[in-house]
């Protein structure tokens, strides 16, 4: 989620960026410049009332050690109070639609990104190796593992259900030695830190990392306000990074985590 410091302050920059996605910056952003100007002002007056309420009841503590009245002053400090009470609440209002805005926030393409509408305005940034060629028609991994007796579908469908897979044998040992090969080059040769982050994770780090709202019919919850990671990346950035500090907009920090994981989807 965009910080909103940065929205604010680039707003001109986020409408362009949105309209590069291909979006309509008004039916993303909404009401944004006036919402966050009455949350502010709604918090101002809050602060202002607050300040108004202390001195007030500084006074009555003066009157009453002089043995003076200070029926007129309590009364003032309730009903300040309760103004106090209602800026916060239109404040607090404010800062939940504000909210609901930045979660439907993209993340913003890069100056570098290409700008198109369909993959056939995509530009080939490299290419590494060629396609290789064969005499026979290919088979697709899952009909090729099938095959050679290291994957099961139809087994993994009785046990879960359908795009899951029970990996046998060699199979297994494959993918047990893929999540070695990348833990190992990417701290060995990269510089990365190797993590083992929890499988599940709350609201707030989905909320953090963007994967809700929009994904929220495409992952699994348990009642308890916990989803099933999509991505390790979400336990990561959303607690491991945030909780540092340093999820700022306007700081250029980078961090290498690297993970294995069971992503549910």
């Amino acid at each position: 989620m965009l910080d909103l410091n940065f929205v604010r302050d680039n707003l001109a920059l986020v409408e362009e960026k949105l309209r590069q996605r291909g979006m309509n910056p008004a039916e993303v952003l909404k009401d944004f410049r006036t919402i966050d100007g009455e949350r502010r002002q709604a918090i101002t007056a809050a602060e202002s009332l607050q300040a108004r309420r202390n001195r007030a009841s500084e006074e009555i503590a003066k009157l009453k050690k002089s043995g003076q009245d200070a029926t007129a002053q309590i009364a003032e400090t309730k009903e300040l109070r309760e103004q106090i009470a209602e800026s916060e609440k239109k404040a607090a209002e404010q800062e939940a639609r504000l909210r609901e805005i930045l979660t439907s926030i993209p993340n913003l393409p890069h100056d570098g990104v290409p700008i198109g509408k369909s993959e056939a305005d995509n530009v080939e940034a490299r290419r590494w190796g060629s396609p290789p060629q064969f005499d026979f028609k290919a088979k697709p991994h899952w009909e090729l593992g099938e095959h050679l007796g290291i994957l099961d579908l139809e087994r993994a469908a009785k046990i879960t259900g359908a795009r899951f897979a029970v990996y046998w044998a060699l199979g297994a040992r494959l993918e047990r030695a893929l999540a070695n090969f990348m833990l190992d080059l990417h701290t060995g040769e990269h510089g990365y830190t190797e993590v083992l982050p929890p499988y599940m994770v709350n609201s707030e780090s989905m909320y953090g990392t963007g994967q809700l709202p929009k994904f929220e019919q495409e992952l699994f919850k348990v009642p308890t306000d916990r989803w099933e990671e999509d991505s390790h990346h979400t336990p990561a950035v959303g607690e491991l990074v945030q909780r540092k500090g340093i999820n700022r907009v306007y700081e250029v920090v980078a961090i290498d985590f690297s993970a294995h994981t069971v992503d549910i989807r």
